[in-house]
């Protein structure tokens, strides 16, 4: 396997599973170290570092931390993190996979608050923005580092218990556009990639978790649901010197499936 990234550095923001390892896995293969930032009980923690061991099998250098890192209170700590791991070397990716919302309906009981938007707006949007800018404000990044990030179809189109999530992930999106115009100047590409339905942790959180299986999988042009693998290498290939030219996009990983 050709390692295409031998010696280059990524940040990632949530990689203990799901779409975050998948591509965490796929860097690896590739040559690229990562320094991870991932929320989990204590009780978790030895599994997945046991999933962690794979990443390091792969001969590069891996650090992951149980913090929570969209808490701009420790951003000063967890920086300091990153700046001592990297050791004088800079950030080639910062990749952000964070899944931290709020799933209540508008209506009821456990109807969705401000607070509730707040939080999930912070967690799985603005969090990219504070870490771009400490990132930048530290000179942490490689000059053409790419910045990368998970949106969804829910961003376009409601679902019933979402609503916070799909203000957050049309929220990502347009930071996305703002960060690919505004920080161009500094070589900086900034992309989202928008997943299919994809059968993770975070999707059994969501309310009628199995429908949402067997929609998408009756409405994708395969009749299958997109893996963590497929859009690990399209996070591969957005990685890639031939795909500088790529930014400010919105990138479909889905087999079609929201063609229909």
């Amino acid at each position: 396997m050709v390692r295409d990234f031998e010696g280059q550095w990524g940040l990632i923001l949530g990689g203990s599973s799901g779409l975050g390892y998948a591509s965490a896995l796929k860097l690896a293969q590739h040559g690229m170290n990562l320094i991870i930032f991932y929320r989990a009980p204590r009780r978790d923690e030895q599994k997945i570092e046991s999933k962690f061991d794979k990443i390091r099998a792969q001969g590069v250098e891996l650090y992951a931390f149980n913090k929570d890192a969209t808490r701009e209170d420790l951003l000063e700590d967890l920086k300091t993190l990153v700046k001592e791991k990297l050791n004088g070397k800079s950030i080639n990716l910062l990749l952000h996979s964070i899944s931290k919302g709020n799933l209540k309906p508008l209506l009821g009981d456990n109807r969705l608050k401000n607070s509730d938007f707040t939080q999930t707006l912070n967690s799985m949007a603005l969090s990219l923005h504070f870490w771009t800018q400490a990132l930048i404000e530290n000179d942490l990044f490689e000059k053409s580092a790419r910045i990368l990030s998970f949106t969804s179809e829910g961003s376009q189109r409601p679902s019933a218990g979402y609503a916070a999530v799909s203000v957050a992930k049309a929220a990502l999106e347009m930071l996305t556009k703002s960060m690919a115009v505004e920080l161009a100047p500094l070589g900086l590409r900034a992309n989202c990639i928008q997943a299919g339905v994809t059968d993770t942790v975070s999707l059994k959180m969501i309310p009628d978790y199995e429908g949402i299986k067997n929609h998408a999988t009756n409405r994708n042009p395969y009749q299958k649901l997109t893996t963590p693998e497929r859009v690990a290498d399209v996070v591969y290939l957005l990685c890639k010197r031939e795909a500088q030219w790529i930014n400010g996009t919105v990138i479909k990983v889905d087999g079609g499936e929201s063609l229909r």
